[in-house]
């Protein structure tokens, strides 16, 4: 099956331009012939982890809004996993939508939090999903850190693991987590015998930078295929 990881321009507050971007990124992967597409974590209104600010940006999916917003869509694309900010009643969740359709499909909450995602509530369910034959979970940036986390999608009997993330950090602290991010979801899939796809932001603002890396990581845990660190790109893969 052919996949395909965006890595994309950080989109803040700016939903118009990042629903924009999505559709072209999802029309590029459907001419390429990819089947499921992956965008980075928070994508739609950024990885905004002050409450106002999340609250403000926050959609819930049943609303009329999200609905409009869906509508934007290009009808024909392949399966979509993209992030954004939830919205549930008071509660708030780092959420990655599964859209086909335009259409919701599925959702992965984000279960494990950083100290700094207070805003958030974490998920309790590790739902997989499936397109022309391919079971597939979500793993969303820093939930790679924990082996339970990779584990109960691998005990769905899924194959490949999806991780939309966000690594926009400041500069030294990216420096050091340079070449750590792909040694650690490598562990993750050598544990549980996953595919791995990651999609990242790339970009630099306010004394951060992020290097993604978009990458794709076989079960024996290489970097079988990944995205130059410095700019925007789409990664096509065909996986066996």
């Amino acid at each position: 099956m052919r996949i395909a990881a965006a890595q994309t321009p950080e989109f803040r507050e700016d939903v118009p331009g990042a629903l924009g971007y999505l559709a072209g990124v999802m029309e590029q992967a459907r001419f390429e012939g990819a089947s499921l597409l992956c965008l980075p974590e928070g994508f739609l209104q950024g990885y905004l982890t002050d409450s106002e600010v999340a609250r403000r940006n926050a959609l819930d999916l049943r609303s009329q809004q999200f609905v409009n917003l869906l509508d934007q869509l290009p009808e024909r694309a392949p399966t979509t996993v993209v992030g954004l900010i939830e919205a549930e009643g008071d509660d708030l969740y780092n959420t990655a939508v599964v859209i086909f359709r335009r259409s919701v499909v599925g959702r992965y909450r984000k279960r494990r939090l950083l100290g700094g995602e207070r805003c958030f509530r974490p998920g309790d369910e590790a739902p997989t999903f499936d397109v022309e034959g391919l079971r597939f979970g979500v793993n969303i940036c820093f939930d790679t850190n924990f082996a339970d986390a990779a584990l109960s999608v691998a005990q769905q009997g899924a194959s490949l693991l999806l991780c939309p993330a966000n690594n926009m950090m400041p500069r030294q602290a990216a420096i050091e987590w340079k070449d750590k991010h792909n040694a650690v979801r490598g562990e993750r899939c050598r544990e549980t015998g996953l595919w791995l796809m990651s999609s990242d932001v790339t970009g630099a603002r306010d004394g951060c930078v992020a290097w993604g890396p978009t990458a794709i990581i076989n079960p024996a845990g290489e970097v079988v295929a990944q995205l130059p660190l410095d700019a925007p790109g789409l990664l096509v893969f065909d996986m066996p």
